[in-house]
């Protein structure tokens, strides 16, 4: 309903990237270039300053931006208070995961969110916690959710569930019988990291430095972006590591890893983090409420 031209100004002037502009609107950079210059064109002055390949408001941008966010703002209210007369509750949702969240957790509390609201469409972002906080912060996604603390105070961040790390290793390591694993011992072997950004790996290395060691000091051997892989390489011996463990469950089951308890222990928050708006529409507010029940009635995966 919303002028389409003004819709893809305000969300260039949010990321202040055509190229990020497009990917968030599902549109080519031509197509988000030409709605741009018939906007300017309508107003009849440039709307951004285009210097060395970055872009910025001009003064009248940043005016027609003010009024973009008040016209949107409007427009949600709107379409909420005459879904609130309905009683509909539909629209698009865009969610973003890191990747232990998005295969371990995501699936089911979805899947039951969608079976009580089938008019609600999701589409789901997975990356890892660095790349997700980025989305929210640009505003390229509603609701993220993450596997490590979170810095930026101008967010919300509630916590869902705390998630147990555990050593894994094969079955035939030497550490395979243990009761608990010290956290000087994970320095002893060739040890598989998640990459750089993700949740776990900053984990870990706060974890670390917590009982005076250095995560620098791991025997690092292989970095992989993925639980899944990494429990591959570990299954055929290529190392050990630090995972939920609610990602090994089928593992454990199978026999073909075997999970040990760290000493000192370490949790971590799986947490939602979204943005500070004074409204939300309806859509969000109550996927919010069905994802707290779903964490509280669901505190942790079972683990027996």
């Amino acid at each position: 309903m919303a002028d389409r031209r003004l819709q893809v100004f305000h969300t260039v002037a949010r990321l202040l990237s055509f190229t990020k502009a497009a990917e968030a609107l599902h549109m080519t950079q031509p197509a988000v270039t030409f709605q741009i210059r018939q906007l300017e064109e309508s107003f009849d002055t440039r709307l951004f300053d285009r210097s060395h390949n970055r872009i910025s408001l001009t003064d009248a941008g940043r005016r027609v931006f003010e009024f973009a966010d008040r016209i949107f703002q409007l427009y949600a209210e709107m379409e909420n208070a005459v879904r609130e007369m309905t009683g509909e509750v539909s629209g698009v949702l865009l969610i973003g995961a890191s990747t232990t969240i998005a295969e371990y957790m995501l699936p089911a509390l979805l899947g039951g969110f969608k079976r009580r609201y089938p008019d609600v469409a999701i589409q789901l972002k997975v990356s890892n916690t660095e790349g997700i906080v980025s989305m929210v912060e640009e505003n390229a996604i509603d609701l993220g959710v993450v596997e490590a603390p979170v810095g930026n105070r101008n967010l919300v961040v509630e916590v869902c569930r705390q998630d147990q790390l555990v050593a894994i290793v094969p079955p035939e390591h030497a550490l395979a019988d243990r009761e608990r694993v010290g956290a000087a011992e994970l320095l002893e072997y060739p040890f598989i990291s998640r990459e750089e950004g993700s949740g776990t790996r900053e984990v870990i290395e706060e974890y670390l430095s917590g009982v005076g060691l250095n995560g620098n000091d791991l025997k690092t051997c292989m970095e992989l972006g993925s639980p899944e892989a990494i429990k591959r390489a570990v299954e055929v011996d290529m190392g050990i590591s630090v995972l939920s463990r609610a990602t090994v469950l089928n593992e454990l089951k199978l026999g073909t890893l075997r999970a040990i308890p760290l000493d000192p222990p370490v949790e971590r928050p799986f947490s939602f983090v979204h943005q500070k708006q004074k409204f939300r529409v309806r859509v969000m507010e109550e996927l919010l409420s069905f994802a707290r029940e779903y964490c509280r009635t669901h505190p942790s995966e079972d683990t027996r």
